[in-house]
């Protein structure tokens, strides 16, 4: 079947994993933004979250980059960890086949681990101001090869204060490059960083069609703040989400809550910026297994969060910030189902909801509080479900790219091991050529490596050891 990117002549590989990701016709800002990208013209992009936007620049970036060349050839600066991370898995998704390697680089994340992983071959950056900071002042990172700029969430850098950051990041990178901006809102402050480091940069105003209105129900419920807490369980018995996402407008508040929910029984946990690096993944990764129903997260925890399955969003409070609140509820409405986004609105968030109304152009409805014959019935039912969860089995990881096996070596950089002895190795068995070979990864003791093509079962059944650079390597499938 062919599908609508066929029309901007991508690589092979890229079109290839685009279908295997199940894309098929480009949303408007990608096809607003591809085209451009491709023609290496600046560009600043006005356009919602939930648009389709980090394959609008991710499709471009991986489609360009030269993969023999071992120097980054793009950075994606964005505004928190979670996105960073997120970004690196849509975009490694896209550039996978072709062999693009991506890195992801944040705060509170042990720094020799990220210069372990970009002394490696790394051709596109994604990471936060401050670190993204911190490295190139220590000589950790080389963008003399740099083709492009990616500032993703301007807006949202600007609130965090990043601003400044991003002037001297763009300041210090080659002249010669294409920059892509992507905002939400572009008030003069981004404006201006974009007259001062863009080359005559295409202004695009995207109304996404993505932002699946026509497939999210929108309510909002006035109530006193002391009530909020009662109604929040009555309305988890009464609409009995697949699963939820409540959010609160602080950590203290998401704690509270989260407590609160637990001692009703309810399977629940929370993410904050309180929280471990680890355990805000290890939250995210069970949340998408389906480990428990309901998530009480901050906004800032909020922007990595890409799960299809989640059925309703709860504003415990309302966003201040009117462009958080079209976040929000993008978190549901997706894949196609859909979506049911409600508001808990005390007297002195009133003002706040009038705000958002402005912002998205239309009234949200008010809502109706379930009755006590929903909320008895839907506690039997609600209760019932908690009990078919996955309960802690391995988490389950969408296979996107079946024809990709991920393999293990058990030697690594302590046995001097490189890259280039990790193909040699591979490349002489009889049943691989350096086309079956993908994205190596060597660590201190132990490689990573996609085997391409289906031949990874068939090297995985063949051999039980291979020998690289004359020491014996144990071969298995890799767990991670």
């Amino acid at each position: 079947m062919k599908s609508g990117f066929e029309e901007y002549k991508l690589n092979e590989n890229i079109l290839k994993a685009l279908n295997n990701l199940g894309f098929e016709e480009p949303s408007e800002v990608q096809k607003a933004t591809i085209p451009a990208l491709l023609k290496r013209e600046d560009i600043i992009v006005k356009s919602q979250t939930g648009s389709g936007k980090t394959a609008s620049f991710g499709i471009p970036l991986c489609n360009e980059v030269e993969v023999e060349n071992s120097k980054i050839m793009a950075l994606i600066l964005v505004p928190t960890r979670e996105l960073a991370l997120q970004v690196k898995e849509d975009i490694s998704n896209i550039g996978r086949l072709k062999k693009v390697r991506c890195a992801a680089v944040f705060g509170k994340q042990p720094f020799n681990e990220q210069v372990r992983e970009l002394k490696q071959r790394v051709h596109i950056v994604i990471g936060t101001p401050g670190r993204i900071s911190d490295h190139m002042n220590r000589g950790n990172l080389n963008f003399e090869a740099l083709k492009f700029v990616v500032i993703d969430e301007a807006d949202k850098m600007l609130n965090m204060g990043f601003i400044d950051q991003i002037g001297d990041i763009l300041k210090k990178l080659p002249k010669e490059r294409t920059t892509g901006l992507f905002s939400a809102t572009i008030p003069d402050t981004i404006e201006q960083l974009c007259n001062k480091y863009m080359n005559n940069p295409k202004m695009m105003e995207v109304v996404s069609q993505v932002f699946n209105r026509e497939k999210i129900k929108e309510t909002y419920l006035p109530m006193e703040v002391k009530d909020k807490d009662k109604v929040l369980w009555k309305n988890l018995y009464a609409l009995q989400p697949d699963t939820a996402i409540v959010f609160c407008n602080t950590k203290d508040k998401v704690k509270d809550v989260y407590s609160r929910l637990k001692s009703e029984g309810i399977s629940v946990e929370q993410l904050h910026g309180d929280m471990e690096q680890k355990d805000r993944l290890k939250t995210m990764e069970r949340f998408k297994n389906k480990e428990f129903k309901v998530l009480v997260a901050t906004d800032i925890a909020a922007r990595g969060i890409h799960v299809d399955n989640i059925t309703h969003v709860i504003n415990y409070e309302v966003p201040m910030e009117r462009e958080s609140y079209v976040h929000r509820i993008g978190r549901t409405g997706r894949a196609g189902r859909e979506g049911f986004a409600v508001s808990f609105v005390a007297p002195y968030e009133r003002k706040f909801l009038e705000g958002i109304e402005e912002y998205v152009g239309y009234k949200i409805e008010k809502g109706e509080f379930p009755s006590d014959d929903a909320v008895k019935s839907g506690k039997v039912v609600f209760k019932e479900s908690q009990k078919s969860l996955n309960s802690g089995g391995r988490i389950k990881k969408q296979l996107i790219h079946d024809e990709i096996t991920k393999i293990y070596l058990s030697v690594g950089k302590k046995k001097k091991i490189r890259n280039i002895d990790i193909v040699g190795a591979l490349s002489n068995l009889p049943e691989l050529t350096g086309e079956d070979i993908g994205i190596i990864d060597v660590q201190d003791n132990v490689t990573y490596v996609d085997i391409l093509n289906k031949k990874g079962k068939v090297i995985l059944k063949n051999y039980k050891e291979v020998i690289v650079k004359g020491k014996k390597a144990r071969v298995e499938r890799a767990r991670k």
